[in-house]
């Protein structure tokens, strides 16, 4: 019997994904298009009541005004042919995983759940990809064929390496915001590791100000990746430990003492990197190796459409 070929794998792979997607996070938002992050546009929507200090005055619908001689404003619903742009963060940090996947398959999922949503309506995809000391880009294309030709080679990419000087994230964002100035969505998937990390949750990050940039011109939704092992360590005695950044190694007693050090350092870090995103004003989505991604997409976008509607 003729073994299956890696070509084989993944196309297995995706359709997996695919069908996923359609059954669980496409049917639980079917019916309005307003993507993975809801928000105003240029086409009309339904008026109703104006609402004193919170609504625009120039959204003002005069004609239902005068109607109905109480103040009405029009909404605006998000555009129906959108640029969706996504930034991969494929540095070494993220093949890791110690739960049912590994970071960077995870990362690759949630780009295909993104790209299957936005093709389903029409909408033109792209990704640019951060990997060794490359900034990758993939240009945007509608359909369905151009998302698994762009998902197979995210897919094939080779593991990342330790390389000197390497593109961080924020030259990333940088490049993203510079070469893609239609405005759209903006989705950046990472895990937002810094090579110098600081506990100092009000500090700002590397990537903060570029993200802001991009943040006033586009909508930005920020897919922070984590896997548990990354919040608390085991009680499993002497361990060696690699960075997967620089490729130095050391060996590490994990005593009660080092182990509830890190748990609160690495606290630290996550609750940094949230209030970052939020100074930015970009919207914020933690995925977890060891939690079902699907359902969790799922729930933070209807919250997002409850909380704006």
């Amino acid at each position: 019997m003729e073994q299956p070929t890696v070509t084989d794998r993944a196309e297995e792979v995706l359709r997996r994904l695919e069908l996923t997607i359609t059954r669980k996070l496409d049917g639980l938002m079917h019916g309005q298009h307003q993507g993975l992050l809801p928000g105003p546009g240029s086409e009309a929507g339904d008026s109703r009541v104006y609402v004193p200090g919170e609504d625009d005055v120039r959204r003002m619908d005069w004609a239902v005004t005068a109607r109905t001689t109480v103040p009405h404003v029009r909404d605006l619903i998000a555009d129906r042919e959108l640029e969706t742009w996504a930034l991969a963060d494929l540095s070494p940090s993220m093949d890791f995983g110690t739960a049912a996947t590994d970071k960077r398959d995870l990362a690759v999922s949630a780009i295909g759940a993104i790209g299957f949503l936005a093709s389903r309506v029409g909408d033109r995809f792209g990704v640019m990809v951060l990997h060794d000391e490359h900034i990758h880009r993939m240009p945007a294309r509608t359909g369905r064929a151009a998302l698994y030709g762009l998902l197979h080679s995210l897919m094939d990419a080779p593991r990342g390496r330790a390389v000197p000087d390497a593109p961080d994230l924020a030259e990333a964002l940088d490049v993203l915001a510079a070469t893609r100035t239609r405005r759209g969505l903006r989705v950046i998937v990472s895990d937002f590791l810094d090579a110098h990390p600081t506990l100092d949750p009000d500090a700002e990050r590397p990537w903060e100000r570029p993200m802001r940039r991009l943040a006033a011109r586009h909508q930005v939704l920020a897919v922070e990746i984590i896997d548990p092992r990354e919040l608390e360590l085991p009680a499993v005695g002497r361990v060696a430990f690699s960075d997967p950044e620089t490729g130095k190694v050391r060996e590490v007693h994990l005593s009660p003492k080092i182990r509830h050090a890190y748990a609160e350092a690495a606290a630290l870090q996550r609750e940094g990197t949230r209030l970052a995103l939020r100074r930015a004003g970009a919207a914020h989505l933690v995925l977890r190796t060891d939690r079902d991604w699907v359902h969790d997409i799922a729930q933070w976008t209807l919250r997002q459409r409850r909380r704006l509607r």
